[in-house]
């Protein structure tokens, strides 16, 4: 802590995407019109989910709207800034916000990518164990699984900032990225972080990159019990699990080549920051509503009941 207070300096530069100005005031419009079709979608199947009855009692749908919550959670930690610095010459963040950043960032991951695991868990009960599907999953054990990844993202973040709050920063102090994440920051501090960038290899990269591989081999050891089962009972469980395929894809893959690829200065990184904070945020409603009869429905009983009550008042 002596050696935080201690630093030179008390803000970070962060590039952004661009110093063009009608390209950044473009760039304002887009992010505006993708945080709030963000917050709309994943808002939607949180209500939807919560006042429900048949979903909310639906362990998957339950999972779910924790997903989407954490996907809110994620983009709000990094978009409204982003979008704010496109009106701003000079993009700065304070020593302290950029370390809740990166807090945020990683206890928020953390726990998405522990609730992915759970998720594909719960998928496999449903579909090789239905007879004891409701029996396993029941109340208790999703609240105590979604605790858990609460409990592993906070342990996740901390092995890691607990390592980077009390370096030295005296600079350069410019984050060629649209925020604060551990990779570029690490570097700019003045002292030596070889270790602790290694640390941040094994705990973000490595790990996802694991959890991805299993998450691969659940699902395909799934479609294979099926296959053997039922031949009919196959794009049944491929229908079903391609969404969840395509969620895990989205959401591991710029976490990999961000945390797991061991050189810097790829310009590709902005990209994957964009669309690990913006654009799979975007995606998952849009996955999971358009392509879930049972979610469409709920929609209409809703709004079927919101109706009726505004007839009744």
């Amino acid at each position: 802590m002596d050696l935080i207070n201690g630093s030179m300096i008390s803000e970070f530069v962060l590039l952004g995407l661009s110093n063009n100005w009608k390209l950044e005031i473009f760039f304002f419009f887009i992010f505006l019109l993708a945080y709030s079709a963000i917050m709309a979608g994943n808002l939607l199947i949180v209500i939807i989910v919560t006042f429900d009855s048949h979903l909310n009692s639906t362990p998957m749908y339950f999972l779910l709207g924790n997903l989407s919550f954490l996907d809110m959670s994620i983009s709000t930690i990094t978009t409204p800034k982003m979008i704010t610095d496109f009106l701003r010459k000079r993009k700065t963040i304070s020593l302290w916000g950029c370390m809740a950043q990166m807090f945020f960032l990683h206890f928020l991951g953390g726990s998405e990518m522990t609730l992915l695991i759970v998720m594909a868990v719960d998928r496999y009960i449903a579909i090789c164990r239905p007879l004891h599907y409701t029996t396993i999953m029941n109340r208790r054990v999703l609240i105590g699984s979604v605790l858990l990844s609460w409990a592993v993202g906070f342990v996740h973040t901390m092995s890691q900032m607990v390592f980077t709050i009390p370096l030295p920063f005296c600079g350069p102090n410019v984050v060629d990225n649209i925020f604060c994440d551990l990779p570029l920051v690490l570097k700019l501090a003045c002292t030596e972080t070889y270790v602790l960038e290694l640390l941040v290899i094994a705990d973000s990269g490595l790990l996802s990159f694991i959890c991805f591989l299993l998450l691969l081999i659940s699902y395909t050891v799934i479609l294979v019990t099926v296959r053997h089962r039922s031949s009919g009972g196959l794009s049944k469980a491929l229908s079903t699990l391609s969404a969840h395929i395509t969620v895990v894809t989205l959401f591991f893959g710029p976490c990999i080549f961000i945390y797991a690829w061991p050189f810097s200065g790829f310009s590709v990184d902005k990209f994957l920051s964009v669309f690990y904070s913006v654009i799979t945020p975007l995606l998952n409603p849009i996955i999971y509503t358009l392509r879930n009869q049972e979610m469409k429905t709920a929609m209409n009983r809703l709004r079927n009941q919101h109706i009726h009550s505004k007839q009744i008042f």
